[in-house]
């Protein structure tokens, strides 16, 4: 049976327009995906006029709420059920939807998501995962991103865990190559959760990854490593830098081009290797944070993701639900005891 998605229509920078349009594209290079678009039904419909194939594959949930912007998470918590957002959510506890998608604040589809979903059994926390590009054939996950500015030695440790399951998912590797996040690659470097946390990964020879130690933030595009684990806090700051870099370099080669007709002509010349350098640096490319250690796969879409980007969100979601992503975290869930006590130290 093919996924279906439950569609937050409503959230994005530019509202149901590209989340419609971003739901056709899937559809188009997944002819068996259908959907649930969950909005205002007024708005949905008139732009499912422009795309006939989607109509046929979805129905519509109505609701006129929004979770705005720069709504707090327990705001939004209080009107998940007349939110287009809350009712997305609620549609994968029904079983209504095997994932959902949205474009709209993180930290309020974080906060709902874990109310309605809760976590797998064994995960204390749940973590946001994304991808980043690498000058490597693969992109690389890392977490966490976000969804805890603290994290214990047992919460990296269980970040680790499931971030080699989404890599084993996506790139088939055996044993992901795992690193920890930190200021050196000293094992005395960081703080006392992070020097645990690698001392239990060091012992879990058991466990499905590669542990490799440390690795500070200006080695994360360098291929070296399938899954960087971070608290929330520090990882978030570490995208934020890499994404703002990849702006830089891209508007340093337009504005390069641009300076003089000897460069535009030298811009006509390697066309071919910027046009390769601009696909690898879009985040549209890259996009879908996934939420792991939920009972349920929601995937967050960047807020100004455009049509592409909504599709791969869609396509990271079913991806998800049919490679069984909760089953393979919850398979070695049980092997953490083995290196961690309870209280989230390491022994």
């Amino acid at each position: 049976m093919k996924p279906r998605i439950a569609i937050d229509a409503m959230g994005g920078d530019e509202g149901v327009r590209v989340m419609i349009a971003g739901a056709a594209l899937a559809r188009h290079r997944h002819p068996g995906f259908s959907f649930i678009l969950v909005g205002d039904q007024a708005q949905i419909e008139r732009a499912l006029d422009d795309h006939p194939g989607l109509r046929a594959a979805s129905e519509i949930t109505h609701v006129e709420g929004v979770v705005k912007g720069d709504e707090k998470p327990t705001q939004a918590i209080r009107k998940a059920k007349t939110t287009s957002m809350g009712l997305a959510v609620e549609a994968v506890k029904s079983g209504a939807a095997s994932a959902a998608v949205s474009s709209g604040n993180t930290g309020a589809l974080m906060a709902m998501s874990k109310i309605a979903l809760r976590t797998i059994p064994g995960i204390d926390r749940p973590a946001l995962a994304a991808l980043l590009p690498t000058i490597e054939d693969n992109d690389l996950v890392m977490l966490d991103l976000g969804a805890n500015t603290q994290a214990d030695a047992r919460n990296l440790v269980e970040f680790a865990v499931m971030g080699a399951a989404y890599s084993r998912i996506l790139y088939g590797y055996e044993r992901p190559r795992v690193k920890l996040l930190n200021i050196g690659t000293e094992d005395l470097k960081g703080t006392e959760e992070l020097r645990d946390a690698s001392a239990a990964l060091h012992r879990a020879e058991h466990l499905p990854l590669e542990f490799l130690g440390f690795t500070e933030a200006d080695k994360i595009s360098r291929g070296e490593a399938d899954v960087i684990v971070s608290d929330g806090f520090s990882g978030n700051v570490a995208l934020k830098a890499v994404e703002g870099a990849a702006r830089f370099v891209t508007d340093l080669l337009r504005d390069a081009f641009s300076s003089s007709i000897r460069s535009k002509i030298g811009f006509l010349i390697s066309r071919p290797a910027t046009e390769l350098l601009k696909h690898h640096l879009d985040p549209n490319n890259h996009n879908g944070g996934v939420f792991l250690g939920l009972n349920g796969v929601v995937v967050k879409s960047h807020g100004s993701a455009d049509a592409k980007g909504v599709a791969n969100a869609v396509a990271v979601a079913a991806r998800l639900v049919e490679e069984a992503l909760i089953d393979r975290i919850s398979e070695n869930l049980s092997d953490i005891a083995a290196v961690l006590p309870h209280h989230g130290k390491a022994a």
